[in-house]
């Protein structure tokens, strides 16, 4: 009974991990489609802030200024940019 509980628990694991791969597999494709074609990227504004330390426990947040960053058109991050639609959500950077 054990041993069918660890085998179908494997045989999910595998499968889970081979779907994952697939999609990133094509969203790869995609985007470097995308990307050969000119709209594989994309800018976003992002606010950049830097946290200082301060005596007593305090903290000093201060405002740097909005850049705009780079993202990848994709579901996952692509050639070292974050995709856009996880950009758009975090448009707050802390240094």
């Amino acid at each position: 009974m054990k041993v069918a509980w660890v085998r179908m628990l494997g045989t999910v694991l595998i499968a889970a991990l081979i779907l994952f791969g697939v999609l990133y597999a094509g969203d790869w494709l995609v985007w470097r489609w995308r990307a050969a074609h000119g709209t594989g990227t994309s800018t976003v504004q992002v606010r950049q802030f830097l946290a200082t330390s301060l005596k007593g426990n305090k903290t000093e947040y201060d405002l740097l200024g909005v850049v705009p960053e780079t993202c990848s058109r994709s579901i996952f991050p692509q050639d070292g940019n974050p995709a856009c639609w996880w950009l758009q959500r975090h448009t707050s950077q802390w240094e």
